[in-house]
């Protein structure tokens, strides 16, 4: 078992005052090794980024489908969903790439469950890694399954987990005008889409995509758990995703072709998402638009 540490080298009458713990995170290496990605995962992740990519660069005229429950709570669930929605991509292959959203970590606008990654028990013993171990182990079992998966990545230590096993992944609306987040998607190795704000704010989403589309450094952690310095080279396939928001929903096509036009001001041309639910369906899926 891993060890709390204890600090010793600072005054404790000024320093950490409102910690009441530190753990040490289990490191990226052992858990890659412990669930390592198949020769067949491998190849449906490579697929699943290339498709992805041509489709937001406008090269595959399918459609890119992002499918899957809100978040992950009961992987055993997620396993049988996995394999119904993989029967489904295979039959609708010609006209969709289908992904599947495999969703660990939440942002909440004040408090919340956080995740299974946060806490997989949701009982708020914050067992994050177990929590690690067991997103890490879904991941590895759906990939080689032969459907690959999306995930929102919510901080740059996570990636370093789970990443190689993500064909496509999200920043959301809470966290797309972050610097931080804007660093981590330039150096993730899938495509990434940034949602509009919970206002609604599309050029906050426009301006992240410019972003990440540029060089960065950033604190991250290495895959032997040490703490790093990371530079990026930019990612060239961040795109937007459009979800609504509190000034309404904005899937329609005018919505649309006003994104595109912000976008060629900023010199993108990259195909626009739209998210089905939150703001654009009133968090209501049987308003889901089609």
């Amino acid at each position: 078992s891993l060890p709390h540490f204890q600090e010793h080298f600072t005054d404790p009458e000024i320093d950490n005052l409102r910690i009441k713990k530190i753990k040490a995170l289990i490191y990226p290496q052992l858990l890659v090794e412990e669930f390592p990605l198949t020769e067949k995962g491998k190849m449906v992740v490579s697929q699943g980024r290339k498709e992805a990519s041509d489709i937001v660069s406008k090269k595959d005229d399918r459609m890119l489908v992002i499918v899957g429950p809100c978040s992950i709570h009961d992987p055993a669930a997620a396993k049988e969903y996995a394999s119904r929605l993989k029967a489904e991509a295979d039959r609708l292959k010609d006209d969709l790439v289908i992904i599947m959203r495999v969703y660990f970590e939440k942002p909440r606008t004040t408090v919340g469950w956080k995740g299974l990654i946060n806490d997989p028990n949701i009982d708020d013993t914050f067992n994050v890694n177990a929590g690690l171990r067991t997103a890490r182990r879904l991941l590895q079992e759906i990939t080689h399954l032969g459907l690959p998966v999306g995930c929102e990545f919510l901080d740059t230590l996570t990636p370093q987990y789970i990443a190689d096993l993500v064909s496509w992944a999200a920043i959301g609306a809470r966290t797309t005008e972050c610097q931080l987040h804007r660093e981590l998607a330039s150096g993730l190795s899938m495509p990434v889409g940034f949602k509009n704000s919970t206002s609604g704010d599309v050029d906050v989403s426009v301006d992240a995509v410019v972003s990440a589309k540029h060089p960065h450094c950033f604190f991250s952690i290495a895959k032997q758990g040490t703490a790093a310095i990371v530079h990026s080279h930019g990612n060239s396939d961040a795109h937007i995703i459009l979800r609504g928001g509190k000034s309404g929903p904005n899937y329609s096509k005018k919505h649309v072709d006003e994104c595109i036009a912000k976008q060629k001001k900023m010199g993108i041309n990259q195909g626009v998402m739209i998210d089905c639910s939150h703001g654009n369906s009133n968090k209501d899926y049987k308003r889901q638009p089609s």
